[in-house]
Order: C-alpha cells, then sequence, then structure tokens
C-alpha cells in the first residue's frame, strides 16, 4: 500500500491527539477534509481558530466563557448559596445538561494526584477559599470523580473548607440507571449500598 502523503499524515497525527479520535476515525475524517470543497475546509480551520480566540476560563467559576464573568456566575436566578465543584470545565455543561441543579459553579481545574505531579497548589483551591468568604455559600456540593484521585480530593478538600454554618456534601454514587446488578462492580454495589435512602410514598 503505498505511502500517504506528508501533509495528509501530519493531519492524521494531530487528529488522533483529539479525544476519542482513533487511527482510523482520524484516517476518514483527514481524507474526508482533503477531499472536500475547499470552502468546507476553510470555514471549519476558521471556526476552531476562532473557538479557540474566543474561549477562555471565567475569572470567578472557571467554566468556558465567551466573557468574563460567564452567564452563569452573573445570573441572579441562580442559587448563590449553593456551589457545585466539579474537576474540569466540561463537567459544568454535563450537569448543566441534567437540568437538576440551580446553585452556582466553581472548577478546580483537575484533582490531586502526586504520581502525575499535581498537588492543591496547582489547583482552583485558593480561589474557592476567596469565594467562600465573598459570597454567601452555605452549601458546597463536591462533584468529582469515583476514582482513588477524586476519592482522595474530595477528603482533601472536605478537611482544607470545614468551617461553621458550611455544609460539605458529595454527589451520590450507585448503579446507572438501566443497568442490573449482575454488571455492578464490588465497590459501585457498595457505594449504591451505603447511599440508600428511606423511600417516601
Amino acid at each position: 500500500m503505498p505511502s500517504l502523503p506528508e501533509p495528509i499524515a501530519a493531519l492524521i497525527a494531530a487528529l488522533m491527539r483529539l479525544p476519542g479520535i482513533g487511527r482510523r476515525s482520524a484516517e476518514r475524517i483527514a481524507l474526508h477534509l482533503v477531499q472536500a470543497d475547499a470552502a468546507q475546509s476553510k470555514e471549519l480551520a476558521e471556526a476552531v481558530t476562532r473557538a479557540r480566540e474566543l474561549i477562555h476560563f471565567c475569572s470567578t467559576c472557571g467554566a468556558l466563557t465567551e466573557r468574563s464573568p460567564c452567564v452563569l456566575c452573573e445570573d441572579p436566578r441562580r442559587e448563590a448559596s449553593v456551589l457545585c465543584v466539579v474537576e474540569r470545565a466540561v463537567d459544568v455543561l454535563s450537569i448543566e445538561k441534567s437540568d437538576a441543579y440551580r446553585g452556582r459553579f466553581h472548577v478546580l481545574g483537575g484533582r490531586i494526584s502526586p504520581l502525575d505531579g499535581v498537588e492543591p497548589e496547582d489547583l482552583r483551591i485558593a480561589q474557592l477559599e476567596r469565594r467562600l468568604k465573598a459570597e454567601p455559600i452555605q452549601e458546597i456540593i463536591l462533584a468529582l470523580g469515583t476514582d482513588v484521585e477524586g476519592d482522595a480530593t474530595s477528603s482533601y478538600l472536605a478537611r482544607r473548607l470545614a468551617r461553621p454554618g458550611l455544609n460539605i456534601t458529595r454527589i451520590a454514587h450507585g448503579l446507572p440507571v438501566g443497568s442490573g446488578l449482575e454488571y455492578a462492580d464490588q465497590l459501585t454495589l457498595t457505594r449504591a449500598l451505603e447511599g440508600r435512602r428511606e423511600l417516601k410514598e
């Protein structure tokens, strides 16, 4: 099989660095782009460049935004007393899609992971503490991952942020909707049992 021209190979390599894109998908996308109408490829390139130039992190919460503070921080209808702490800016989008939360957000920018060289001072914890002093926050909801690093970060934050009048909670973990017990691992089942609650009529 003849080798691909260098520009296509370079494009494939660049596409493979995107999340969820493997070699075959990268090849299909690259070959489509080089054979597509020039205007289509140019439009895509300009959209990527424009988004990268205009989108940044909110100075208050850390969410992705075009202006700072972001619309979530400036919305007076959101509950200022409840703050949901997440790892990444994209996690804000996931929670917003659920349409089940009406408070404000704070993005940590990662989680504590000494093996990867991420210490507490590398995260936006100091900014979170400043917000606790400046805003009428009564509850912090920790919405971090359920792996070892997520658990360690949640425990660290619970200790560091503890103060009178502040309720620190963590989102529930358990069985996904529509799944049977036979597909659940031991840790998931343990957390589901520990997080059980009373059924009310």
